[in-house]
């Protein structure tokens, strides 16, 4: 039996030989996806730039501007845009505010070593931002985000937006880069038809709002958002030029049921620790498996109900075939961001043998 007590040691390892809760990642399926995610963009004028945010492992990153159309990568916070310039990745765009004086320091490292955007919806970032750079002879690259319908980050369309791209172009240290607009309140409908119909309304306010400004002679480069559940249709509007899919690299069972052109390649291995009175325990809870969008989903048992609460460490199952001690089963989370995010590594396996094991270098990086 291989030695499975590091990393090294986990290599050739059969997954039933590994210890648990363990992050597990199909290298085969996953392949698929990423494969498939970018022959749809090959030939393609609006291009992807995958959301680090999902897997925040920078092998992983590596493998998604490999299978080529990739522009760069997105990430959510400036903690993860450190640790892509930490693994050489050169063009990053933080899809969110970044705000506060440490992270006015912490940023202009990071805009002095790559090619760094972030977004913003106030005047008040965009002072900041220039000040900060001007302070430390850089140039960052600025998105205003603007509000298509989620009502949480982004400027109004039209005027506002106008006002506040004016106000980018002003600063020497600054070079506005376009908008950002996410459909995020679309992404979960289930009904494709409606779902296309509505990502192709909302986002006509950011075209809109882009002529808007380039007719004010302000140069808009690229309009940048999208998801891997939108990606067929943002991607085919005129005047959207990047889409930030992200799940499509692990998928979990509620992409799945979205986007089931993509297979669900992560998983988490637990196992039984307690069989009694018509219940399997498992020794995995909400401290390892996301499931902000419903509760796991047993891997090859479809007809057994997950409670809808599980505690920190265990999850009950109350209907479930007569598993004893040590029986290994594996969970498929709802959520594969948060379950990513839970995890410091991810081991990834073929035929049922670990092949490699990924530090997830950026998990817990909240700041």
């Amino acid at each position: 039996m291989p030695n499975i007590g590091s990393a090294e040691g986990l290599i050739g390892a059969s997954l039933e030989d590994l210890d648990t809760p363990a992050l597990l990642l199909d290298r085969q399926a996953c392949l698929r996806n990423l494969h498939r995610m970018s022959e749809f963009f090959q030939g393609r004028r609006c291009r992807l730039r995958p959301h680090f945010k999902n897997h925040k492992c920078p092998a992983l990153a590596r493998l998604q501007l490999e299978a080529g159309s990739v522009v760069g990568l997105t990430c959510a916070k400036l903690g993860e845009a450190e640790i892509l310039a930490e693994h050489g990745f050169e063009n990053v765009l933080i899809a969110n505010q970044v705000v506060g004086q440490r992270k006015m320091t912490r940023l202009v490292e990071v805009a002095r070593r790559i090619d760094c955007t972030v977004a913003v919806d106030d005047p008040a970032q965009v002072l900041a931002l220039s000040e900060a750079a001007c302070g430390a002879g850089c140039v960052i690259g600025v998105l205003v985000e603007v509000d298509i319908g989620m009502a949480r980050c982004g400027v109004s369309p039209g005027q506002p937006a106008l006002e506040l791209a004016r106000l980018v172009s002003q600063s020497d240290s600054l070079c506005f880069e376009g908008l950002q607009a996410y459909e995020g309140h679309l992404v979960y409908l289930n009904d494709r038809t409606e779902r296309s119909t509505r990502v192709i309304e909302s986002m006509s306010q950011a075209v809109s709002t882009r002529k808007l400004i380039e007719s004010d002679g302000i140069e808009v480069k690229v309009i940048s958002g999208g998801s891997t559940s939108t990606y067929t249709t943002t991607a085919q509007i005129d005047g959207v030029d990047e889409i930030q899919a992200g799940t499509y690299a692990t998928m979990d069972w509620r992409y799945y049921e979205l986007a089931p052109e993509f297979e669900i390649a992560l998983s988490v291995l637990c196992r039984v620790i307690s069989s009694r009175c018509g219940a399997v325990v498992l020794d995995v809870g909400v401290k390892g498996v996301g499931g902000e969008f419903g509760p796991p989903q047993v891997k090859g048992f479809a007809d057994i109900e997950v409670p809808a609460f599980s505690s920190e460490e265990h999850i009950v199952l109350r209907k479930a075939p007569s598993w004893s001690v040590g029986q290994s089963v594996q969970l498929l989370s709802s959520h594969a961001c948060t379950t990513c995010n839970l995890h410091r590594q991810m081991i990834v396996h073929e035929d049922g043998k670990v092949v490699e094991v990924w530090p997830i270098e950026a998990s817990g990086r909240l700041m």
